[in-house]
C-alpha cells in the first residue's frame, strides 16, 4: 500500500483549523492513548456532548480521528497514518525555515566586517 505525504492545500487548512483548539488537541490525546467513546470524551469536558461531537467531527473531517460504530456506541481513535503526514508537513517546514535562517546567517557574515581591536 502507498501511504500519500504530502497534504493539499485543503488538507493542511482542516488540519491547522483542527489543532487550532485546545479541546481538539486534548481529544485527539486522549484518542491517542485508546480508543474512547463520543461520551466518555463528553464526560471529560465541561460542555454539552453536542459540543464535544462537533470537536470530534472536526477532527474527523481533518482525518485525525476514525470514528466507527459499535452497537449504540461511537467509538473514536486517533488516525496514526495523518498524524504523520502532519508531522511530514511540520518536518518540511521547518527544514524550509532552517535553510533560509542559514541562508540569512551565512549573508550577515559576509557583509557583517570583522570587530577590531581597541585600543592597540
Amino acid at each position: 500500500m502507498v501511504v500519500r505525504i504530502e497534504l493539499t492545500d485543503d488538507e493542511t487548512d482542516r488540519l491547522f483549523h483542527a489543532l487550532a483548539a485546545s479541546t481538539r488537541r486534548d481529544i485527539l490525546r486522549r484518542t491517542l492513548q485508546r480508543e474512547q467513546s463520543v461520551s466518555a470524551l463528553a464526560a471529560a469536558y465541561d460542555m454539552s456532548f453536542a459540543a464535544v461531537q462537533k470537536h470530534v467531527a472536526v477532527l474527523e473531517t481533518a482525518g485525525l480521528v476514525v470514528k466507527r460504530v459499535e452497537g449504540r456506541e461511537r467509538l473514536v481513535r486517533a488516525d496514526p497514518t495523518m498524524i504523520s503526514r502532519a508531522q511530514a508537513l511540520l518536518a518540511a517546514y521547518e527544514a524550509l525555515w532552517r535553510t533560509r535562517i542559514d541562508r540569512l546567517d551565512d549573508l550577515l557574515a559576509e557583509r557583517t566586517p570583522p570587530p577590531t581591536m581597541q585600543g592597540q
